[in-house]
């Protein structure tokens, strides 16, 4: 009987650390996920605003020629596209 006893205790107390390694350990599981998350979502937003430059200079050099050959509306917009390029380069990712 008295084995009994201690046998169900030894087994409350390994139940019972189980439980609290899984409590101690999930909230370091959580924060660690949530950072990674953090880093992928922050690496798409980098590269689509380096995407959105990219179309943008594109755009830039058609105003530009369009420009060139007298378009006054092409040179507004020239103007425009060059403003919203170096708001996206001068604001930190």
């Amino acid at each position: 009987m008295t084995a009994r006893i201690t046998l169900s205790l030894l087994s409350g107390l390994a139940l019972s650390g189980c439980a609290v390694a899984e409590v101690v350990t999930a909230p370091i599981d959580a924060v660690t996920t949530t950072q990674s998350e953090a880093d992928e979502d922050r690496g798409k937003a980098i590269r689509e605003r380096e995407e959105r430059i990219e179309d943008l200079r594109k755009e830039l050099a058609e105003a530009q020629e369009d420009c060139d050959g007298g378009d006054s509306e092409a040179c507004e917009k020239a103007v425009s596209i060059q403003t919203e390029i170096q708001t996206l380069i001068d604001t930190p990712a």
